[in-house]
């Protein structure tokens, strides 16, 4: 009675990871070989792996990554398409995103620009970091509609605080004055504080 008193309660306040591991504890006889601090030490560490998994979680379905699977470990290196492993693995670890620079990538049509930007996203999503995936043309869209219903400077703070964007697409069509307006504002207010792959 005991137990499930302590089960509902540990729900009650939120503690799911906790609850689970409980349980798993209860049908595991071994565990008594381990002392009070060790077991609790392993409750605590189920509900901290359980709370950053439902971040990261998070973090990337708002991230609205376009190829979501797409993830540094499965970049092609292959000749000709110009990638150093040193490179994407220095970019990897995030510490450009935390010391607010910025990441240009180039190369022609097909050769995987998207697809390496998505999983610089993925990779700072896993890292806790806020990222956000855009196509240039979208962003504009998003702007446009920002400007009529007087939400702009609310979108602006929004994307500013983004610790990543990845603007994608870039080139297709000419902006226009207010485009370029917008871009700018966008762009000035992550400089120097937040970081943006083009």
């Amino acid at each position: 009675m005991l137990i499930q008193h302590s089960l509902q309660q540990l729900r009650t306040l939120r503690l799911e990871g906790m609850a689970r591991a409980f349980e798993e504890q209860l049908t595991q006889p071994a565990i008594t070989a381990l002392s009070f601090e060790e077991r609790f030490a392993q409750l605590i560490d189920r509900e901290i792996l359980l709370r950053d998994g439902k971040r990261i979680d998070r973090l990337l379905k708002a991230a609205r990554i376009k190829a979501a699977a797409a993830c540094l470990e499965d970049v092609d290196y292959r000749a000709g398409r110009g990638l150093e492993r040193s490179q994407i693995a220095a970019l990897g670890t995030g510490q450009w995103i935390r010391h607010h620079q910025n990441c240009l990538i180039t190369g022609p049509t097909g050769s995987g620009k998207t697809w390496l930007a998505c999983a610089l996203a993925n990779a700072a999503c896993r890292q806790g970091l806020a990222a956000y995936y855009v196509r240039l043309p979208r962003l504009f869209e998003e702007l446009r509609i920002a400007h009529a219903d007087g939400s702009f400077s609310r979108r602006l703070m929004q994307l500013a605080r983004m610790d990543l964007i990845v603007i994608d697409d870039w080139g297709l069509a000419a902006p226009s004055a207010q485009e370029r307006s917008d871009l700018l504002e966008l762009l000035d207010d992550r400089v120097g504080t937040r970081s943006t792959v083009i």
